[in-house]
C-alpha cells in the first residue's frame, strides 16, 4: 500500500514479492491490476484492492493496469467505468494501462479453439439446470454430461456457429474438459463461453458468445505479463481453475494470492441490496453519504488519505474478519484534525442581546486557523451586540455538572468575552426565543482583571457577521453491527442516520470554501460543502463526522444490557 503516517499491519503480499524478486521469479518486475466488474459503483472493500494494487507496484517501481472486466454485457455500462475510472483518480493514483477484457475477445476465441483441438473442452448442449444436477454436491461426484466425448471436428463446428449466431440464448454453451469427480466443484468441467444476443457497451453486436470471469481473468493476466494477480478470499478455490487453464494453454503464468476481503459492521457493500435501499427511497443514491461507496465517502467529505490510513491499519490477513467501524471514523478524525480549517457554525440559534454592548460598535476578533498547524494562521470573527449561540448551551434549570450558560451563571464565548445572562424571554406559548445578557468589557480573549475563571465556553456567531445554511447532520446508516443479518434490512436502518437542519448560521468565510475540502465547525465535527445540492443560493453542508465517537457510549450500554 502506499506511504502513511500510521504504522501498518504486516504485509505478507509484500513480503511474498520481496521473495520473488531475489528469486529472479519475475524477471525483476512487479506488475499489478485493479480488475472491477463495471456494473456498479466502488465500495470501501474496492478501496482497498486499489490501495494494495496501486500502491505495491509503486513501492517497487513497477505498474499497475486499470482493467475493465467487461465480459456480462447485460449488467454493463459506461456510466459505471467512468464512475470507475474517477474514483481510481480521486485515491491518488493514474493506471500504466486502461485495458478492457473486451480488447481480448478475439484472443479468447483463440484459445478456447485452442482448448478444443487438445479435446480439454466441448459443447454441451444440457440446460442450466441439468448441467447443475449433473455437477453433483460437496460430497457426491458429478456425472459426466452426454455431449462430454464429442469430436473435435463437431464441438469446432459448434462454437463457430456459436460465434455466427446461429443459436438461441442457453441453447449451447462451451465447457472445460478436466474432471466431473474432483473434489474442487470449480473443476468439474466449468463453462468457459455462453451464448447472450446482447449489446456491449463497447464491441456493438459484433460478439453473441461471452467468456466467463474464471476463463477471461487468467488470460487477461496472462495477456497483459501481470506478475501478481492479486484477489480476494473467495477466489481461493478458483486459483487451480486459473491454473489450469494456464498450464493448458501455456502461457504466461501470473501467480495468484489471496487476502481477506474488507467486512466493514455497522454497514453494507453488496450491491444489490445497496440498490434495493435506493429504490426504496431509503438512500437518495450511490452517493448517498451514508454509504460506504465511494462516491458517497467523496461527496461526505472523507479524504483519500484518510481512507489510506485505514486501510493501512487494518492490513492484510488471510482470513475473513469484522473491522469496527470506530477504527475508520477514527482514522477519518485523525486526519482532519491535522487538515481541517477551523470555523464557526450554530446549527440550532438562540438569539443573545448583550444590553451593555454599545449597539452601532462592530469588533474583528482572532481566531486560529487550526491550531495543529501554526502555518494556517489567523482568521477575523465579527463581533456585535446581537449574537448568536447554540440553544442547547443554554438552559433555563440546569441540572448538576452543566457548566454552560444559564440565569445568573457567566460563561466564556470562545474568542470573545465572558457575558452573564440576566433575562430569559420567551412568547405567548412559555417558548424561549432570547436571551438577555452582560459582558466583562475586561474579558476580551479569556482574560480578566480579578483572574477569575468560569467552567463554561461556549462558541457563538455575530448577528451582521453570520450567514444562513442548511445542515445535514449524517451517521452510521444501521444501528446493528450485521445489518444482513436482519431477514428485511431496512429494519436495521438507523432512524438518525440523517436529520437535516434548516436555519442554522455559518461563518461568511465558510461558505467559500472548495467542494471536497473539510473544514471543523468548533464543538460541532468537521463538514464539508455538498457537491450535489449546494450553490451560489443555497449553502448546504454535510456533516462528515462528529468530533468524538458518540457509539462507544451507546454499543457499551447495549453489551451491559444483554449481560
Amino acid at each position: 500500500m502506499g506511504d502513511s503516517s500510521s504504522e501498518s499491519k504486516s504485509n505478507f503480499i509484500q513480503q511474498i514479492i520481496e521473495q520473488d524478486l531475489r528469486a529472479g521469479n519475475t524477471e525483476g518486475k512487479v506488475y499489478t491490476r485493479f480488475p472491477p466488474e463495471p456494473n456498479g459503483h466502488l465500495h470501501i472493500g474496492h478501496a482497498k484492492s486499489i490501495f494494495l494494487n496501486f500502491g505495491l507496484a509503486k513501492k517497487f517501481n513497477g505498474c499497475c493496469n486499470l482493467r475493465f472486466d467487461d465480459t456480462n454485457p447485460e449488467k454493463e455500462n459506461i456510466e459505471y467505468i467512468e464512475a470507475i475510472k474517477e474514483y481510481v483518480q480521486w485515491l491518488g493514483f493514474e493506471w500504466d494501462r486502461l485495458c478492457y477484457a473486451s480488447d481480448y475477445f478475439e484472443q479468447f476465441y483463440g484459445y478456447a479453439v485452442e482448448l478444443i483441438k487438445k479435446e480439454h473442452a466441448y459443447i454441451c448442449s444440457l440446460n442450466a439446470e441439468d448441467i447443475r444436477r449433473y455437477r453433483g454436491t460437496l460430497t457426491e461426484a458429478g456425472q459426466n454430461s452426454p455431449y462430454r466425448n464429442r469430436s473435435v471436428e463437431e464441438n469446432l463446428d459448434l462454437f463457430a456457429r456459436m460465434r455466427a449466431g446461429e443459436f438461441e440464448n442457453g441453447s449451447h454453451v462451451l465447457r472445460a474438459k478436466i474432471d466431473m469427480g474432483a473434489a474442487n466443484l470449480n473443476m468439474r468441467d466449468p463453462t468457459i463461453y455462453r451464448i447472450r444476443h446482447t449489446e456491449h457497451h463497447r464491441t456493438g453486436s459484433q460478439w453473441c458468445i461471452y467468456p466467463t470471469y474464471d476463463f477471461s481473468h487468467c488470460l487477461s493476466d496472462a495477456i497483459e505479463g501481470i506478475s501478481h494477480s492479486l484477489c480476494t478470499l473467495e477466489f481461493e478455490d478458483h486459483r487451480p481453475l486459473y491454473d489450469w487453464f494456464l498450464e493448458m494453454l501455456e502461457t504466461h503464468h501470473p501467480q495468484q494470492i489471496e487476502f481477506a476481503r474488507l467486512q466493514l459492521n455497522y454497514s453494507i457493500t453488496s450491491k444489490r441490496k445497496l440498490k434495493s435501499l435506493i429504490d426504496e427511497g431509503i438512500v437518495a443514491d450511490w452517493d448517498d453519504p451514508r454509504l460506504m461507496t465511494l462516491a458517497g465517502m467523496k461527496r461526505r467529505g472523507i479524504p483519500p488519505l484518510a481512507i489510506e490510513d485505514f486501510c493501512n491499519r487494518i492490513g492484510l490477513t488471510k482470513k475473513d474478519s469484522w473491522i469496527d467501524m470506530a477504527l475508520f471514523e477514527n482514522c477519518v478524525r485523525d486526519t482532519l484534525n491535522q487538515t481541517a480549517q477551523r470555523a464557526m457554525a450554530v446549527i440550532e440559534p438562540l438569539k443573545v442581546v448583550i444590553e451593555n454592548y454599545p449597539q452601532d460598535q462592530e469588533e474583528q476578533l482572532a481566531a486560529a486557523n487550526n491550531p495543529n498547524d501554526p502555518q494556517a494562521g489567523v482568521r477575523k470573527i465579527g463581533f456585535s451586540r446581537d449574537i448568536y449561540i447554540e440553544r442547547e448551551d443554554f438552559m433555563e434549570v440546569p441540572p448538576k455538572k452543566f457548566f454552560r450558560l444559564a440565569p445568573g451563571r457567566e460563561v466564556r464565548l470562545k474568542y470573545a468575552y465572558y457575558i452573564t445572562c440576566e433575562k430569559v424571554v420567551k412568547d405567548n406559548d412559555g417558548n424561549i426565543i432570547e436571551l438577555r445578557c452582560r459582558y466583562d468589557p475586561h474579558s476580551r480573549g479569556g482574560g480578566t482583571a480579578d483572574k477569575r475563571k468560569v467552567k463554561g465556553t461556549i462558541h457563538w456567531l455575530s448577528a451582521k457577521h453570520s450567514e444562513p445554511a442548511e445542515m445535514r447532520l449524517y451517521d452510521r446508516l444501521f444501528n446493528v453491527e450485521n445489518p444482513l443479518a436482519n431477514e428485511d434490512i431496512t429494519a436495521a436502518v438507523n432512524p438518525t442516520s440523517l436529520q437535516i437542519k434548516h436555519h442554522c448560521l455559518v461563518e461568511p468565510s465558510a461558505t467559500q470554501i472548495p467542494l471536497g475540502v473539510c473544514l471543523q465547525f468548533e464543538r460541532l465535527g468537521y463538514f464539508c460543502l455538498d457537491s450535489r445540492d449546494h450553490s451560489s443560493k443555497r449553502t448546504v453542508f454535510n456533516r462528515t463526522i462528529t468530533l468524538r465517537d458518540s457509539w462507544a457510549k451507546i454499543v457499551g450500554t447495549k453489551k451491559e444490557q444483554s449481560q
